[in-house]
């Protein structure tokens, strides 16, 4: 039974649950402890006890911990690819490829403890010099989502520690194994106890906890759009930091004029790939109507090829849905958009067994043609594999459909056109825009982040995690 990590000790947890591999669902991967709130509250209290000492920490001695991690996740990239996989569904190649992101991530930020800077100015009386630096929140809170379970508490975690902050972090409960493993590389990796605290458990038990508690100083959240809603109100009514990732609707344009073969394998990348389960995928693909109908063709061709299989199998294109109620969700808007008059051209039948009969929550990729705007299935976010076509005029009209949406995350469009792309990267009110690329890929030093619905405060990942996991001072000195 794999324990909590609390101020540095393995903790039996109130409950247990079992970790199920969706691929094969006779399989159990683990059972993994449940915390209730006491274990948080104690979590809690371990990390704000161990946050001022962290604070003062040098930056060689954050290094050296954060480069050991990463050094540790790289070197066992195949062992841990194969827990992600085995655990949330997605290809081999996949969770080795997002177990390689989460390793450079460490690397990266344990560089960036080195090269954390401020300023020095000039005040505007004489005799006065001023400082600008950058100091630890102090105590965070880290709540992460399913579909990535090593990357996204990665990302979230490697700043935070990096600029000095000490972290109690809450997994998704569908996939604890990956952020288990994350900490016991980190608490080998020299980290002092209670810097680092993992509890393990339900986000309406041990999430609250850390929502409610005065000594959490800022929350970082990646979820629904209705928990975020949640986690932003409880940390306003305290005054407590939060930064939120949430929904998307994401758009793929193809113009006319767009390499048809680029345009297909983005499309079907953005839609399919991870089996849909990215907050950046595209589920929405707006076509301009000279090529629509080459695309439409060249698209049910392509999906004729997918291979819908166990996830650590060679040669699966796409795993299993996580498990049997985001399936029933999937299978649902399938329904959804038949009812609303949409044509199922491709796909969207549950499969139930993999190649070997093994059960699991599996189901073709979908495809719809003769969608509009308006249709619910181009309205919200299904999660899964299910893709639908919106026939359009020209450019204009493509762009306008594209920004109509209370979401925005990610934005892409396949032309050729030096002129339309210009024009999109400026015009599209995402937070990211992809040209003659998948929506869903995006590297691991720069910027991530949306606007409008999808994301709430300073942007994750690169230098501009800096933002959200440090607070800025100013000090004068009178010479």
């Amino acid at each position: 039974m794999f324990k909590n990590l609390i101020g540095g000790e393995w903790v039996e947890g109130a409950a247990v649950s079992r970790n199920i591999n969706p691929s094969d669902t006779r399989d159990v991967v683990g059972e993994y402890a449940q915390a209730d709130a006491a274990q948080a509250r104690l979590a809690i209290a371990a990390a704000h006890a161990a946050a001022p000492a962290w604070a003062l920490t040098t930056p060689q001695q954050r290094f050296d911990i954060l480069d050991a991690a990463g050094s540790e996740i790289l070197a066992r990239r195949a062992e841990l690819g194969d827990l992600l996989a085995r655990e949330e569904g997605k290809t081999l190649p996949e969770a080795v490829g997002e177990v390689v992101r989460a390793g450079n991530i460490f690397k990266f930020f344990a560089g960036e403890a080195l090269r954390a800077s401020g300023d020095v100015v000039a005040s505007v009386r004489p005799g006065v010099g001023v400082e600008v630096t950058r100091e630890p929140v102090g105590v965070v809170g880290l709540i992460t989502p399913w579909n990535f379970p090593i990357a996204i508490p990665a990302w979230k975690l490697a700043p935070a520690l990096a600029f000095g902050n000490a972290v109690v972090l809450k997994p998704a409960d569908l996939v604890p194994g990956s952020a288990w493993a994350l900490a016991d590389i980190l608490q080998r990796a020299g980290l002092p106890a209670g810097v680092f605290n993992l509890v393990m458990g339900r986000g309406s038990v041990v999430g609250q906890a850390l929502l409610d508690d005065e000594r959490v100083n800022a929350i970082s959240f990646t979820g629904s759009v209705g928990t975020g809603k949640q986690v932003a109100a409880a940390c306003v009514a305290r005054m407590a930091k939060f930064q939120l990732e949430m929904g998307g609707k994401n758009p793929f344009i193809v113009l006319d004029d767009a390499d048809l073969n680029v345009a297909v394998s983005c499309a079907v990348n953005s839609g399919f790939f991870s089996t849909g389960q990215r907050c950046t995928a595209s589920s929405r693909v707006i076509v301009t109507e000279g090529i629509h109908d080459k695309f439409v063709a060249a698209m049910v061709e392509k999906m004729k090829s997918i291979k819908v299989d166990d996830a650590r199998k060679a040669g699966t294109d796409i795993g299993p849905v996580v498990d049997e109620k985001q399936l029933a969700q999937d299978l649902e808007y399938v329904a959804i958009g038949k009812g609303e008059g949409a044509t199922l051209a491709a796909g969207g039948e549950a499969l139930g067994r993999n190649s070997a009969g093994a059960p699991g929550f599996y189901m073709t990729p979908a495809l719809f043609t003769d969608t509009t705007a308006q249709m619910r299935i181009n309205q919200e976010e299904i999660f899964g594999p299910v893709v639908s076509v919106i026939r359009v005029k020209g450019y204009d009209e493509a762009l306008a459909l594209a920004n109509d949406t209370p979401f925005g995350l990610a934005s892409g469009i396949a032309t050729t056109s030096l002129k339309h792309a210009t024009h999109f990267k400026r015009h599209a009110q995402a937070g990211m825009t992809m040209v003659n690329l998948p929506t869903a890929g995006v590297d691991y030093h720069v910027p991530f982040g949306g606007r409008k619905g999808s994301s709430y405060g300073p942007r994750e990942q690169g230098r501009y995690a800096a933002e959200f996991f440090t607070t800025v001072k100013t000090s004068y000195t009178q010479a």
